[in-house]
């Protein structure tokens, strides 16, 4: 019974989670993709998922999370005070056919949509 318990607390968890995600707004739309250069991928959905991994000084950080809005800065992903911001140095832009965003001073280049 501890065990479903268990499985029934986490199935709610992961609900919320996706739940509190805010949606990419139309005028934001060009952010949503997927992102990437040789040590950082980023994606965004449409429904405000985000998803990113990055490769630095011999160590990996990963942050999974929802979308909780743009700020002037860039984006902030996470629930409450457990969230992380990330920095858009130059919004997305298109260049010789590729779209490209530099976060957190990384030049990444759209891989899908």
């Amino acid at each position: 019974m501890k065990h479903l318990t268990t499985i029934c607390i986490a199935l709610l968890f992961s609900a919320f989670l996706t739940a509190c995600g805010e949606p990419v707004p139309p005028e934001k739309a060009a952010y949503v993709g997927e992102w990437q250069d040789k040590a950082m991928y980023l994606l965004i959905t449409e429904d405000g998922s985000v998803s990113y991994q990055r490769l630095k000084n011999g160590g990996n950080v990963s942050v999974d999370g929802p979308l909780k809005g743009f700020t002037d800065e860039g984006f902030e992903v996470g629930i409450g005070p457990m969230s992380t911001t990330f920095v858009v140095n130059q919004p997305p832009f298109e260049d010789g056919g590729e779209w490209h965003m530099v976060v957190d001073d990384v030049l990444l280049t759209k891989t899908a949509d």
